[in-house]
């Protein structure tokens, strides 16, 4: 600064107007771009800060939705061994064979086991609501995490389906028919027959359902998750 000012007063005292001129333009011009410098630096700055966030957001829901994978995969394995079991016991219905009245038995008291994947949370309302969504410029993301909720609210529609079947009608069902101790069938007669039947069929649709919408979701899992490692270069 103190060559500016020796310069200045070496011009003034010159008495040459046109040089002190140019000099003062350069003098001003030189302030601007370090004002301007300045502030693309703050905005560099800034850029850096919410793209480290947007990062770090991407990180999260990456790590959350491959937990959700986990357990979707641990509820679907879950939801299909009794699946078969009850497709079996259907089978022995069918063709009336009472040869397996102790396998029946046992698997008519599987009958109140249901899946449940019950995520608490919601990723994209919980960004929605916070006004975190407009941290996420990656619009395909966002878009893939709306429809990945989407899919978590038909799961979990599915599986309060299941429970209030389980808890209004199988119990119900079942509690006169075998001995909850030993799974023995104590009334055959109200087993080989058509309602009860009717009743394990409904079951099995649901189930079958579910399984569907399970795999829906696992397969929007794998959307979201592809989306994420382009957008963070994961190879």
């Amino acid at each position: 600064m103190k060559l500016f000012r020796d310069t200045r007063q070496s011009l003034i005292m010159e008495k040459n107007l046109k040089r002190y001129l140019l000099y003062a333009l350069g003098e001003i011009l030189l302030v601007v771009v370090g004002i301007s410098l300045a502030f693309q630096l703050d905005n560099w700055n800034e850029d850096r800060v919410k793209r480290n966030t947007e990062i770090s957001y991407y990180n999260n829901i990456r790590d959350q939705i491959l937990d959700d994978k986990n357990l979707i995969n641990s509820q679907m394995e879950f939801n299909n061994f009794y699946r078969l079991e009850f497709d079996y016991a259907n089978d022995l219905i069918e063709t009336n064979d009472k040869s397996k009245m102790d396998t029946l038995g046992i698997i008519i008291r599987n009958m109140v086991q249901y899946s449940d994947f019950d995520r608490e949370g919601n990723i994209y309302e919980t960004l929605v609501n916070s006004g975190e969504i407009k941290i996420l410029r990656n619009d395909d993301i966002v878009q893939g995490i709306r429809e990945l909720e989407e899919r978590y609210i038909y799961v979990n529609r599915m599986e309060s389906i299941h429970y209030d079947a389980m808890m209004n009608h199988v119990i119900e069902s079942i509690k006169h028919r075998i001995k909850f101790t030993t799974g023995e069938i104590t009334r055959p007669e109200d087993v080989f027959n058509y309602e009860f039947q009717n009743l394990l069929i409904m079951l099995l649709q649901i189930m079958n359902e579910k399984d569907e919408v399970y795999h829906k979701a696992l397969d929007q899992i794998e959307i979201v998750k592809k989306l994420i490692d382009e957008e963070l270069h994961i190879q």
